[in-house]
């Protein structure tokens, strides 16, 4: 099971996200698959993923059947869902410090795939420190893919967040992992229980 958890300003439309629903349609696993839009609040988006991951699981015999996927800031919400769940988590590009990150964000935004508007109120920071995992535990539930051509965040703190996990830093590509398709067979392959999972 995946539960998906797209970044800041982004959506379900994102490449990344549809190209991950595209290789869980293929294989007959779409039922297995999440990926909600997320509301600008920080408490609000948490919230909607704890429902839809708790949903996931309920008839899950381990919390490892779960994979969260997060990008960016997904990558930050995904952490603290793992912690608090147990689950396992994916994190692309991720966010280690989200609410100094968007602190500089607040205010009147658009969403890339749709253009529609939302706005960041000051009020969201406070509520990222609020969900910010104080540190990693059972690094083993964790995989960490990173470029070092990111021009939004530093790789290097990602690489230190979560050391002692399963990492694959890319060298060079960018923020939104435009190489992704070269990416995804290691990811599903960890999300998917550790069988490998080639593209078809």
């Amino acid at each position: 099971m995946i539960l998906y958890l797209h970044g800041f300003r982004s959506s379900p439309a994102s490449m990344k996200a549809r190209m991950m629903a595209d290789a869980m349609a293929e294989r007959g696993l779409s039922a297995d698959w999440a990926c909600p839009q997320l509301p600008a609040s920080p408490r609000a988006a948490i919230e909607l993923a704890m429902d839809i991951a708790r949903g996931q699981l309920a008839a899950a015999q381990s919390p490892r059947e779960l994979t969260v996927i997060g990008s960016s800031l997904g990558g930050f919400y995904a952490t603290w869902l793992a912690e608090q769940l147990g689950c396992k988590a994916v994190l692309l590009n991720p966010a280690v410090e989200a609410a100094r990150d968007l602190a500089t964000q607040v205010g009147e935004h658009h969403l890339y795939h749709s253009d529609a508007p939302f706005v960041f109120l000051p009020e969201y920071v406070d509520e990222l420190t609020a969900i910010h995992a104080p540190r990693i535990t059972q690094p083993d539930r964790y995989f960490l893919l990173a470029a070092t051509g990111d021009e939004v965040l530093d790789w290097r703190e990602m690489r230190d967040r979560y050391a002692g996990c399963r990492q694959r830093i890319v060298e060079g590509s960018d923020h939104g992992l435009s190489d992704f398709d070269q990416w995804m067979p290691e990811v599903l392959e960890f999300a998917l229980g550790g069988k490998p999972v080639l593209p078809q």
